[in-house]
């Protein structure tokens, strides 16, 4: 019924001109007697004209670009009419993919970012000129190759593998220039189909970064000597029992700004050591559980600790890493919760191991944080309120020194805050950093 339905006007015309010839065809036959010889000359004649129709229109398609469309009556004019217009939409789209291909290629051309078109398997489907001169790809040559087997470098291997850093990595020398340094970055729109690597030359990036470290560490370097020597001697004329009394406040003051440079000075020093991969410390398994208990009661000792300062260690796991870096990250974590938090507040410490690694969280009941403070939280000098920062004597390092320690470990830092509701301050580190507590270790604990 639907195929009824959807038959054209000419159709129709067609099979009423066949009933009108059948008909007379019958007639005929039945004057002269011969009804079956008659119809079967008319439907021999009339499937004759069909074949030619449809050798016209067959010999059309396969010359159409040079020859006219056949003048045809009935549904084979209806036919070529639909088969000119699908013709004409073709036409029109291939011209317009066409024109979208070449305004790719002109962009593609033109943008200061390289590109490269990856399959599945990470094999080259295409890369624009400016790829092509910084890492000095061919297209005869390096088209359906795997882009690792050309680009060694293991940090770019184990980024293509892995998809970590999200930010992507910075390769050193990738085109056989060890002068300059290029950034990739995975675009991954379908891992199953096509991936795509925007490659960018960050050598003068690279080149300002180094000196800017190099200027932090030289001026920290350069500034403890004077300090030391100033600090001495406040120190001395504060202990002076002959020291006019009038002087008095305004030396504490200045003792106590030379211990608030010494602090910024020596966060400096170390947040330009954790930039550098120079000396870096040995990886070693890492008491978790053993060192945040002793940083408890160290706190808790001073004068100034909140009123409850809890741990829960859900996990007697270790951690492989340097335990300096760790000891940092926990240590800024912790003077923060305390810094911020009232002396009838909680701070609380965690600990616990899951399938997706090990995680060490900091949580406190303090002022929190509004929402679009936490995207810059690790810049360095960044205050959410500078005058009560200043006067609770903080440097604005400690969350970007957390931040270059956790790097070094593969983990990364992840900070959930509400004003007004207090923060937690959660450091996720990969699963492959996770370690079994030794066996004497649990023994001990159960013999405890």
């Amino acid at each position: 019924m639907k195929f009824i339905g959807a038959i054209s006007p000419a159709g129709w015309g067609t099979i009423l001109r066949l009933g009108v010839v059948l008909f007379v065809a019958l007639l005929i036959g039945l004057i002269i007697g011969r009804t079956a010889a008659v119809l079967a000359m008319v439907l021999a004649i009339y499937l004759t004209a069909q074949i030619v129709n449809l050798l016209r229109v067959e010999y059309w398609l396969s010359h159409r670009r040079i020859e006219a469309a056949p003048d045809m009556r009935g549904s084979w004019a209806e036919v070529v009419a639909i088969v000119g217009r699908i013709d004409r939409r073709k036409q029109y789209h291939k011209a317009h993919v066409t024109d979208l291909l070449r305004e790719f290629r002109r962009l593609t051309h033109a943008m200061p970012e390289g590109a490269v078109l990856l399959g599945p398997e990470h094999e080259i489907l295409w890369f624009n000129p400016r790829v092509s001169a910084w890492l000095g790809l061919r297209r005869k040559r390096d088209l359906g190759f795997r882009i690792e087997n050309l680009v060694r470098h293991p940090d770019f291997v184990d980024y293509l593998r892995t998809g970590l850093p999200a930010e992507g990595v910075v390769i050193q020398g990738a085109g056989g220039d060890r002068s300059r340094w290029f950034s990739f970055h995975l675009v991954r729109t379908d891992e199953k189909l096509r991936q795509l690597l925007i490659v960018r030359d960050v050598t003068q990036e690279h080149r300002l970064a180094s000196m800017r470290k190099d200027f932090v560490a030289n001026a920290s370097h350069e500034l403890c000597s004077p300090l030391t020597v100033i600090s001495g001697y406040l120190d001395t004329l504060a202990d002076d029992e002959a020291l006019d009394p009038a002087w008095r406040p305004p030396v504490m003051e200045m003792r106590r700004q030379a211990v608030r440079m010494q602090t910024i000075i020596d966060d400096l020093l170390e947040l330009s050591k954790l930039e550098s991969n120079d000396n870096r410390p040995e990886d070693r398994p890492v008491d978790i559980a053993a060192m945040l208990t002793l940083m408890r009661r160290d706190l808790m000792a001073q004068e100034h600790h909140p009123r409850e300062l809890t741990l829960r260690l859900d996990s007697d796991a270790w951690l492989e890493g340097a335990e300096s870096d760790i000891h940092s990250v926990v240590a800024n974590l912790l003077s923060n919760a305390v810094k911020y938090t009232p002396p009838e507040g909680t701070v609380e410490l965690r600990w616990w191991t899951d399938e997706l690694g090990g995680h060490l969280a900091v949580r406190d009941t303090g002022a929190g944080i509004a929402a679009e403070h936490l995207p810059r939280l690790t810049e360095r000098f960044y205050r959410v309120d500078s005058g009560r920062s200043r006067e609770l004597g903080g440097s604005g390092l400690g969350l970007a020194i957390v931040k270059h320690a956790l790097q070094r470990h593969g983990a990364v830092l992840e900070v959930q805050s509400e004003e007004g509701r207090g923060s937690t301050f959660t450091c996720h580190f990969p699963v492959q950093r996770v370690l079994p507590a030794p066996v004497q270790t649990r023994g001990a604990k159960q013999d405890s």
